[in-house]
């Protein structure tokens, strides 16, 4: 399958779920797929995000939210959103472009309450599951491949 050269993520607020697919596509891929990310809203980057995907050795604390609106470059192949709201959001755009969208309906674990191990945990659940459907759908090639 060949790989986009160029995906957006989308989810809500642009402050956990899609920082965290855009961080993880960068980890895995650098510079041969260019990534960004946004929401339908803009909020400050979420601090157990932050916290969960140190864990795994990517540091997101300098992400800057942004919404639909303010992306600079609109040149997208794929546009995968992360929630329904950004699923409305990425139809709409993508109306007059050539560009695949994909719908990844990913839990918002901001909902969760209780202790903060119990929401660590449900932020982590969330970062696993991106990073398998991220390595499943951007398989790595083999240096013979390139």
């Amino acid at each position: 399958m060949d790989q986009p050269s160029a995906v957006l993520f989308a989810c809500t607020a642009n402050s956990i779920r899609s920082p965290m697919a855009e961080s993880i596509l960068k980890m895995l891929h650098g510079q041969r797929i260019y990534v960004d990310s946004v929401g339908v809203r803009g909020r400050e980057i979420d601090g157990f995000a932050v916290a969960v995907m140190e864990e795994v050795g990517i540091d997101i604390s300098a992400h800057v939210c942004k919404t639909f609106d303010q992306l600079e470059d609109s040149y997208f192949d794929l546009v995968i959103s992360l929630s329904p709201e950004a699923q409305h959001r990425a139809v709409d755009m993508t109306r007059v472009m050539a560009c695949e969208v994909e719908f990844w309906n990913t839990f918002d674990p901001s909902v969760v309450e209780g202790t903060r191990e119990a929401r660590l945990e449900a932020f982590r659940q969330v970062r696993d599951e991106l990073m398998a459907r991220i390595k499943e759908r951007f398989p790595l090639r083999s240096m013979g491949d390139i």
